[in-house]
């Protein structure tokens, strides 16, 4: 280590000029001290001994704490730097100090034998030989052993010693220096105010004290910078001076060919040692991978830097003129040839022209669109094709969907996860199951899970088929992978296990709501009653329309018209009319719904008075009587014989035949064989078959009522 970059720079230049009778002021002076204190201190610790232990750095740490923090003190605070011999001799008082105390440990365990005084000479020797070399500007010579020449008072062992001594010596006091200096910039405002923001955001501990460090070793190499550039600036200056001086001289009448023969010294920064780290919110930018980085993303712009369109003039003006007045039923091919010819256009220009015609034809846009997938210069790619397939499957257009698919796969490009995802949404939306599932397996095959869109889209398709348990499975699934189904997909799971009957279905959706957080409603409270009803469980019915009330909701029409219902399968008609009775004390109106089922009810009793009397009030409402009420109608008043009416509740059913079931079919036919209208009932079965519905009992219903000729009644 070069003992001038360690030790102050101006201190070591000022020993170089020191005279003769200085530097003999010095050896008997400065040495003489530095000898005797280190003896004094040598004496006065006990845990030491002189002469049977080598030294210690850190007790050399601990003794020369003193003169240390005065110096490296002033280079914090300018002020104190007032008196440069004072620094020149504490810093070589502490150079002498330490290399005395490591020189003393080092002879006494060579010469064991010899006393204290023998000891002192010896060193005395040796340090004044140090400093002579010091001062005559010898000091790299003495470092380098391998090279030297130096005095031949001493051995070459002597001087390797001497050498490895005054490095380790320069060496602690160095990290003495940066261990002080350090300190101010740890307790500097910069530094602080980065600690401060660390702990706000939560950093603690081993990472708060390694970030502290390193901020203030950065703050410190920093300042070392610019001292460096400060210095740097006085010596221009100073060299600036001298040169003003000689232009002086050289107006006084001294020589221009003087000035002329000297060249100028070329002021540089100084030398930087190391690489120059480029830190932006700590990413480390110096790194070479950086540059690769850089010279990718300079590529990518060239291809992604959207490019200008070129002009389009002349001929070429004329076509796309043509090409945006054509209709949709026309072919674009031989114009979009002839405007390719003349344009030789690029992929801008193609989307240029693609904008114009979406904004004056609409109509024809998707279909020159499909005609430039196979254009070579539009340079058509997967985004493209997934594009249209999207625009085809928003307006349900499956077959163009699936020819576009199908030109996909012609020119070489297989289906990504993006375009796979309309088509799942596609086929599920158009009830297609099995083209469904099928994509669902592709985009699963291509290594994607699905999103919460697919697990919708699917769930509403096995619901539309009327599969809910297959639904129920994918919801399933999308809980396993901590996708959370919405309230829209519970509900429209419960409302389909409900219309299929399925208690243990709609018990689990509604469970497995409240669990997700979602609070039972008059919905889904409404949904179980209707499903308890239709398998004639009213005690179940009352359990979930008791704990309706119990959470605060009002029964409405439709969830009264369920539990009336229930009672209805199990003929209970003194709890249906309680219940009516207590729902109108606390002012529920009964509505179309709740009517309609009393309707039924009474008129399989055959209870025509009551019955006619609910219709007067349902017209008094202004409703209509729905469909479900002329099939009840037509049913009572056909085992009552009352023809008139009958025939004409007939009239109004078979108006609406297309909106009838196999159940209501066989009801409407099984009065009027009951009534005695074997003739409409046979009218009526023909109906029901020509529909698609066939019931085996109605056909031996109707045999045997022909074979019979049973007699119709007359009102």
């Amino acid at each position: 280590m070069n003992l001038k970059r360690l030790v102050n720079r101006q201190v070591v230049n000022n020993l170089s000029r020191f005279n003769g009778r200085v530097r003999t002021r010095r050896d008997f002076s400065t040495i003489t001290a530095s000898i005797h204190s280190s003896n004094s201190s040598c004496d006065g610790v006990v845990p030491y001994n002189c002469s049977n232990s080598t030294p210690i750095l850190s007790f050399n740490r601990y003794m020369h704490t003193v003169g240390e923090t005065k110096l490296i003190g002033s280079i914090f605070n300018p002020k104190h730097n007032a008196n440069d011999s004072e620094e020149e001799d504490e810093t070589m008082n502490e150079f002498l100090s330490r290399f005395v105390w490591i020189m003393r440990g080092k002879l006494t365990e060579v010469y064991k034998d010899s006393d204290k005084e023998t000891i002192n000479g010896m060193l005395l020797v040796i340090v004044g030989e140090v400093v002579s070399e010091m001062e005559k500007g010898g000091l790299e010579q003495m470092l380098d052993v391998s090279v030297a020449t130096l005095s031949q008072g001493f051995s070459r062992d002597l001087w390797k010693t001497v050498w490895e001594v005054s490095n380790a010596v320069l060496a602690d006091m160095e990290k003495e220096r940066k261990k002080e200096k350090m300190k101010g910039f740890l307790q500097c405002e910069e530094v602080q105010e980065l600690c401060r923001f660390a702990a706000e955001i939560g950093i603690r501990g081993d990472m708060m004290r390694d970030f502290r460090f390193k901020w203030a070793r950065e703050k410190m190499e920093e300042s070392d910078f610019y001292e460096g550039l400060k210095r740097l600036r006085e010596e221009v200056r100073a060299q600036e001076k001298a040169e003003e001086e000689g232009k002086n001289a050289v107006a006084m009448g001294e020589e221009a060919v003087i000035m002329d023969e000297e060249k100028p010294k070329v002021v540089t920064l100084p030398m930087r040692h190391g690489k120059i780290n480029y830190k932006i919110y700590g990413l480390d930018l110096s790194n070479p991978k950086w540059a690769k980085v850089a010279d990718r993303i300079h590529e990518s712009e060239k291809l992604d830097w959207p490019e200008e369109p070129k002009p389009i003039s002349g001929k070429c003006k004329i076509v796309t003129e043509k090409i945006l007045a054509l209709k949709e039923e026309d072919d674009p091919s031989p114009l979009l040839a002839q405007w390719a010819e003349l344009q030789k256009p690029s992929r801008i220009d193609w989307f240029t022209l693609l904008d114009k015609l979406k904004e004056q034809n609409t109509r024809l846009h998707p279909k020159v669109e499909e005609v430039l997938l196979s254009e070579k210069s539009f340079q058509a790619n997967i985004r493209d094709y997934s594009k249209i397939i999207d625009a085809h499957a928003k307006q349900n257009r499956i077959e163009d969907a699936e020819r576009i698919v199908e030109k996909m796969n012609e020119n070489g490009i297989q289906p990504d996860a993006l375009t796979t995802n309309i088509l799942v949404r596609m086929y599920s939306k158009a009830g297609n199951l099995d083209r469904a599932r099928e994509a669902l397996e592709s985009l699963r095959r291509l290594g994607f899970r699905p999103d919460r869109e697919i697990y919708n889209s699917m769930i509403m398709a096995y619901v539309n088929a009327g599969q809910p348990k297959l639904a129920e499975l994918l919801m399933r699934e999308m809980e396993a992978r901590d996708i959370k189904p919405t309230m829209e997909i519970y509900m429209t799971l419960l409302r389909s296990f409900s219309q299929h009957g399925d208690v243990g279905g709609a018990g689990r959706i509604a469970t497995t709501m409240q669990f997700a957080g979602f609070q039972p409603n008059l919905e889904s409270c409404t949904l179980l009653v209707e499903t308890f009803g239709q398998v004639g469980d009213p005690d179940q019915a009352r359990n979930n329309f008791d704990y309706l009330m119990r959470l605060g909701h009002k029964p409405d029409d439709r969830c009264t018209a369920g539990m009336i219902a229930a009672y209805e399968k199990k003929n209970m008609l003194d709890k249906a009319l309680k219940l009516l009775l207590e729902l109108e004390k606390d002012g529920f109106e009964p509505g179309l719904a709740t009517d309609t089922v009393l309707v039924d009810w009474l008129g399989k009793l055959q209870l025509v008075d009551e019955v006619e009397q609910l219709l007067g009030r349902i017209a008094e409402q202004g409703e209509a009587p729905p469909l479900k009420i002329q099939v009840s109608l037509c049913d009572m008043y056909a085992r009552a014989g009352v023809e008139r009416k009958a025939l004409q509740a007939l009239g109004v059913v078979e108006a609406k035949k297309e909106q009838l079931g196999l159940h209501d079919f066989e009801r409407v036919v099984g009065g009027l064989i009951a009534g005695g209208f074997v003739h409409e009932a046979q009218r009526v079965h023909g109906l029901m078959e020509a529909q698609g519905f066939a019931s085996e009992h109605l056909k031996v219903a109707l045999t045997a009522s022909q074979a019979f000729s049973r007699k119709r009644p007359s009102q």
